[in-house]
């Protein structure tokens, strides 16, 4: 089956809304992430957990440069909050792992909100939504 970024985005968002009615704020973000993989899994997913992203440097390979909380479809990396508030910054790392781990999107969802929308931010690695479909269909061709 084929995804591509947008539409695992999508399924993505609907199960963190569907999560968060049920469950509501409050609990521990390993408790929210393995909830949110089981559910991606039920819809045809393929999720891993905290996996680890190597980082080059200046020629230095470093096998564990960060570990993601998520990666969804080896394209969408989700990393779950629970702050009071994101800041900029935390964007920013989010845009920082999706160039070191070479993916085009990424979703912060920060479940300790009252309303999930509110907690939910997208970022991409420097492309539009359409360079992202053409990039994902030309890969799907070429497989």
């Amino acid at each position: 089956m084929f995804f591509e970024p947008n539409n695992i985005a999508a399924q993505i968002v609907d199960a963190a809304f569907h999560i968060h009615v049920s469950l509501g704020p409050g609990l521990l973000e390993s408790v929210y992430q393995h909830i949110l993989a089981a559910e991606l899994k039920e819809r045809g997913l393929h999720v891993q957990l905290q996996r680890p992203i190597p980082i080059l440097y200046r020629g230095l390979e470093f096998e564990i440069g960060f570990r993601a909380d998520m990666v969804v479809e080896d394209m969408v990396i989700v990393e779950i909050k629970l702050v009071e508030a994101v800041h900029p910054v935390h964007k920013k790392q989010l845009l920082t792992y999706l160039r070191l781990a070479n993916k085009p999107l990424g979703l912060m969802i920060n479940f300790n909100v009252e309303l999930i929308k509110d907690g939910i931010s997208r970022v991409a690695n420097g492309l539009t939504e359409e360079s992202l479909i053409s990039r994902q269909g030309a890969k799907a061709q070429s497989s």
